[in-house]
């Protein structure tokens, strides 16, 4: 069969050649890999956990790269292109990079059946060595110890919290999901918690694996102050560190999670304050309480889990508007309605709640009626999409009233379509 020539082409047969779209395991990407015959020489770095794992990992590329490295970066899932996923030196990789990479995957792939996320996996692993990046960086895609990405064996590991996400396939309580999270972690290498409080199965997992686990307040902490803060790491302290630019107080912990991780590679990543502090001011992830405009103030969070929602309440009450927030909300079928809803139901005004397609959508109507019974408040409007659920927030807002589009990363990105003139402020 001849590769198709156009990205799109590409990602609409990968979703097609497996019959699940969520196949957790490393057998199958494992024998792919063997015969794809790459070698990463590279540092390694991999990034687990319920939240914050895209911003450390924006953290973690942005000093990198100030500090003059050359950086490949893998992420999911993506806003409005799959480019966004494999980033080289800072940059999305363009069309035909991916295609190259997903033509070389499928080269040697024979009668082995990959999902879509196992194909791109291993395609960014393609590209990177390839490209001669200087260290990878990959983000997890779902756990950890049955992801595609831990296939590669890091030099460091970092999980960046542990929380209730993805029951169906990690387990039904922390303790269930630390382990799978703590899968990332590896014999004699640092593996790095940034939980404040993990689950004993994570704690016991690196123990069991001989793994040199590094916690927050513990063997690394940070303190903040109004416009600066400090972290410290094994009794070594970095002093006067820029506030980085995405909001909340979340992020200086996801911050400091990615220093103690660059902490333990100094002897092969040399990295200087200069570059630390250039790399905070620098980072960004696009949908983690992203300001986009003013007079209507509009917010986009892509947090769709209860304790991504917690994150969300803090950062309301942190930067209040006069006016009231209306929010633009969807949620999947799989996740949490309460315990998302619950932390935010004193902060939202008034709700434009939405459909969304697929099979794991949820009908709006009865995700409507759900949260009108959480709630126990008639401020629940319906639509069919996100796109016109922002239409009527917008036309219903004042300029002293801020829109709040949340609830996954699907809410989000049919919002972004909609507005491609938006930037982050």
């Amino acid at each position: 069969m001849q590769p198709e020539s156009s990205l799109q082409a590409w990602l609409a047969r990968l979703e097609l050649q497996h019959p699940k779209s969520i196949d957790l395991g490393l057998e199958r990407s494992r024998e792919v890999l063997t015969r794809l015959a790459i070698r990463l020489t590279c540092p390694i770095i991999l990034v687990g956990g319920t939240n914050g794992k895209g911003s450390t990992c924006a953290y973690l590329e942005a000093i990198l790269l100030a500090a003059g490295y050359r950086t490949g970066l893998y992420t999911s899932p993506h806003l409005l292109n799959y480019n966004e996923r494999v980033r080289i030196n800072g940059k999305d990789s363009d069309d035909d990079a991916i295609v190259t990479a997903l033509a070389a995957v499928e080269t040697v792939k024979g009668p082995t059946s990959l999902t879509y996320f196992e194909h791109g996996t291993l395609a960014a692993a393609w590209q990177f060595a390839k490209e001669n990046v200087e260290v990878a960086i990959f983000e997890v895609g779902l756990g950890g110890r049955l992801d595609a990405v831990n296939l590669f064996e890091p030099d460091v590991s970092i999980v960046t919290s542990v929380d209730l996400d993805h029951q169906d396939w990690l387990g039904a309580d922390r303790e269930a999901i630390g382990y799978e999270k703590a899968g990332i972690f590896r014999s004699g290498k640092p593996a790095i918690c940034a939980d404040p409080l993990p689950p004993q199965s994570l704690i016991n997992h690196a123990f069991d694996v001989g793994a040199d686990l590094q916690r927050i307040n513990i063997d690394f902490s940070f303190e903040q102050h109004d416009q600066n803060w400090i972290f410290v790491w094994r009794g070594q302290a970095w002093p006067d560190l820029p506030r980085p630019v995405m909001a909340g107080d979340h992020q200086v912990r996801n911050a400091a999670a990615a220093l103690a991780g660059l902490m333990n590679l100094q002897d092969r990543l040399s990295v200087e304050k200069e570059a630390i502090d250039q790399g905070l001011r620098s980072a960004r992830a696009a949908g983690r309480f992203q300001k986009v405009a003013e007079k209507p103030e509009v917010i986009l969070d892509v947090g769709h889990n209860p304790e991504a929602a917690r994150a969300l309440a803090d950062n309301l009450a942190m930067y209040p508007v006069s006016g009231r927030t209306l929010a633009v909300f969807a949620l999947l079928a799989d996740k949490d309605l309460e315990g998302v809803a619950l932390p935010l139901q004193n902060l939202i005004d008034e709700w434009h709640v939405c459909g969304l397609e697929g099979p794991r959508s949820r009908p709006v109507e009865n995700l409507a009626a759900d949260l009108e019974t959480i709630l126990n408040k008639g401020l629940v409007r319906c639509h069919p999409s996100p796109e016109e659920g922002y239409e009527a927030a917008a036309s219903a807002a004042s300029e002293n009233d801020r829109i709040l589009v949340f609830g996954s990363f699907h809410t989000v990105a049919s919002v972004m379509a909609a507005h491609p003139t938006w930037q982050f402020r």
